[in-house]
C-alpha cells in the first residue's frame, strides 16, 4: 500500500499518540484551528460544522463521531470538513468532563438514581469497556458454536447508555452554539483579512506589469525615430 507505514507501531505507541499526540495537544489544537479558518466555504457554513462536531461529542456513539458529525452537517448545511476537525473537541482530555456532565442530565431528565460523580467515571470506563468486550464475544458467536448472551447489553442500555445519549442532547447544543458563535466572527474577521492580503499582492502585482509595460512602450518610441530628421 502507498500510505502503509514501514515501520509498523507497536500497540503502547499507538494508544500513547492517541492519549498524547506528537507535540502535545497544544500543538494540534493549533494545527486543527489552522485547517478549519483555511476551509474554502463560507463563515457561516463552517460555524455550522463546528457545531455538528462538537454537538456530536456529546454523544455515546464512541467510533462513529466522524460519521454522526457528517451527517448532522449535511442536515443542517454546514461544512462536513469543519464537523469533522471540531470533533477533537471530545479528547481525552475532555471525555471525562463531557460523559459526566451528560449522563447526569440523562439522569436528572429521566428521574434516575446514579452513581456519585466521584464514582461515575469509572462506572462509566468500566461500563462501555464491558459492553465492547460483549458485543464483540456476541459477534464472535455468530460464527462459532458459543452461545450469545446480550442480557447484560440491555442493562447496560437502561443504566448507562439511554441516560447518556438523552442528557448529551442539551450540553451538546448549548456547547456546540457557544462554539459557533465564538467562531463564526474569528472565521469572518480570518477570511476578510486575508482577502485583503490577496486583493493587496494582486494589486502590487498589477502596478509591476503596468510600470513594466510603460517601460517597454517608451523604449519602443525611441526606437522608431523620425526618418526626416536624419536628413
Amino acid at each position: 500500500m502507498v500510505f502503509k507505514r514501514r515501520d509498523r507501531r507497536p500497540l503502547w505507541k499507538i494508544v500513547a499518540g492517541f492519549l498524547w499526540p506528537k507535540g502535545g495537544w497544544g500543538r494540534a489544537f493549533h494545527y486543527i484551528k489552522h485547517r478549519v479558518r483555511r476551509l474554502p466555504d463560507p463563515p457561516h457554513r463552517i460555524a455550522r460544522g463546528i457545531f455538528a462536531g462538537v454537538f456530536v461529542t456529546f454523544s455515546p456513539f464512541f467510533g462513529l463521531h466522524f460519521f454522526g458529525a457528517a451527517l448532522v452537517a449535511w442536515l443542517i448545511r454546514g461544512n462536513v470538513v469543519a464537523s469533522i476537525l471540531a470533533t477533537f473537541f471530545g479528547n481525552p482530555l475532555t471525555f471525562v468532563p463531557i460523559g459526566v456532565l451528560s449522563i447526569n442530565t440523562g439522569y436528572f431528565l429521566l428521574g434516575l438514581r446514579g452513581p456519585k460523580d466521584a464514582e461515575l467515571h469509572q462506572t462509566l470506563g468500566h461500563s462501555f469497556a464491558e459492553a465492547w468486550h460483549n458485543i464483540n464475544a456476541n459477534i464472535w458467536a455468530l460464527f462459532t458454536d458459543d452461545r450469545a448472551d446480550w442480557s447484560n447489553l440491555s442493562g447496560f442500555y437502561e443504566d448507562i447508555f439511554f441516560p447518556y445519549m438523552i442528557g448529551g442532547i442539551i450540553p451538546g447544543i448549548v456547547c456546540g452554539l457557544i462554539c459557533y458563535y465564538i467562531s463564526l466572527p474569528l472565521i469572518q474577521a480570518y477570511q476578510n483579512r486575508r482577502r485583503g492580503v490577496l486583493r493587496a499582492k494582486w494589486e502590487a502585482l498589477k502596478t509591476l506589469k503596468e510600470k513594466a509595460g510603460t517601460k517597454a512602450d517608451a523604449g519602443n518610441e525611441g526606437d522608431y525615430s523620425d526618418p526626416d530628421s536624419k536628413q
